[in-house]
């Protein structure tokens, strides 16, 4: 039995919108001071609140390296519990025959003696707090404030999710370096003037192209596709899809279509041309699992919109509905759902699921999960 025309499963999908409101919850990890007022104008680099984490700690094994009994090592102590210590400082001197044996121990950090122990001959020395700021990441307006925690920072501009992503947040300014959605970005196209940019590419970036890249200095990259291979010789090793956010390559790179030669969906990509030169803020974090997190573009603008720009469209996954496949061995096939069965049906896993009949755009008809499907928004 086929499902009817008002049948539909609720799947997130990617965003790409011209005009829509970006709400972003700027939180400390720890409590701390919130720097900023609701209503205050902030840019991408301001720092809206800041915190102080514990420094590591240090054990040295001072009465081993005095070569002393551990009960003996309040005679040669040169700093006590409670004292400040500044790297590299004697802690601890052992000298006799009239100065021919001298040891000493040295502090390995600037900090505080946290303890000492004669039964172990060990001493802790705890590092200074190191501070935690949070940055508004998107400029915008500071519309709530979390005390002690951190903010809600608004703006109004326009909005692109990617597939995947390595990297974190970052900033800059929108360089457009092809023609259309469909060009390769190759390395001839890096120069000097990408310094501090999000580059713009088409369906593919080359090795060559990303490593020059992050040798000029480019913040960003956003493109289409990328092989497999190119990305883990850059990162060093192989990237699943678990969560991603926290590789430090140079840059932060988004890939909006999937691996390979894909091109950039003309939406994304006509959105890129229109705001080149402006300002803007990404993240490359990926997360497919359990609370799905989407790589992202946001460029606060205020052009001019229209009525229709202003309504945020909920709707379902429906028969028709512009789908990407975000799991194996579809992953990131583009398609049209053709049919929404009801019954549930057991997949290559064993399990009971529901399913999505897709076309895709090479004529096949596959079955996927509806969990492994989401919405591009046309």
């Amino acid at each position: 039995m086929k499902a009817s025309q008002s049948s539909y499963a609720y799947t997130p999908g990617l965003k790409i919108k011209r005009f829509m409101i970006v709400r972003k919850e700027r939180k400390l990890p720890i409590p701390g001071k919130v720097l900023v007022k609701e209503g205050d104008a902030v840019s991408f680099d301001t720092v809206v609140a800041r915190t102080f984490v514990p420094g590591d700690p240090y054990i040295l094994k001072v009465a081993r390296e005095l070569g002393i009994e551990p009960e003996d090592l309040k005679f040669y102590l040169l700093k006590n519990k409670g004292d400040r210590v500044e790297e590299g400082e004697v802690i601890a001197r052992y000298r006799t025959l009239f100065g021919l044996i001298n040891r000493e121990c040295r502090s390995p950090t600037t900090g505080v003696i946290e303890d000492v122990s004669t039964t172990t001959g060990r001493m802790i020395v705890r590092g200074d707090p190191k501070p935690v700021e949070v940055k508004a990441y998107i400029s915008g307006k500071v519309t709530e404030v979390i005390p002690e925690e951190g903010v809600i920072v608004e703006t109004r501009g326009a909005f692109v999710q990617g597939i995947f992503g390595v990297g974190g947040e970052t900033n800059g300014e929108i360089k457009v370096l092809v023609d259309s959605s469909s060009d390769i970005l190759e390395a001839d196209m890096i120069d000097e003037d990408c310094k501090g940019k999000i580059l713009i590419g088409g369906s593919l970036i080359t090795k060559e192209a990303l490593l020059k890249a992050i040798e000029f200095g480019a913040r960003g990259i956003v493109v289409g596709g990328i092989k497999d291979t190119d990305l883990m010789d850059v990162v060093g090793y192989e990237i699943g899809v678990a969560i991603t956010g926290h590789e430090e390559i140079g840059l932060t790179l988004i890939i909006t279509e999937g691996f390979g030669k894909m091109a950039m969906s003309r939406k994304a990509f006509n959105i890129f041309k229109e705001f080149e030169g402006y300002k803007a803020a990404m993240n490359g974090a990926t997360q497919i699992r359990a609370g799905v997190i989407r790589p992202e573009v946001v460029i606060p603008h205020t052009k001019e919109i229209a009525e229709s720009e202003l309504v945020e469209l909920e709707e379902g996954i429906r028969p028709g509905t512009l789908v990407r496949i975000i799991r194996e061995p579809y992953f990131g096939k583009i398609g049209r759902v053709i049919n929404l069965p009801i019954e549930l049906q057991v997949i290559e896993t064993e399990s009971e699921v529901r399913v999505a009949e897709v076309e895709l755009e090479d004529g096949r008809r596959v079955i996927v999960s509806r969990a492994n499907i989401e919405i591009i928004e046309e």
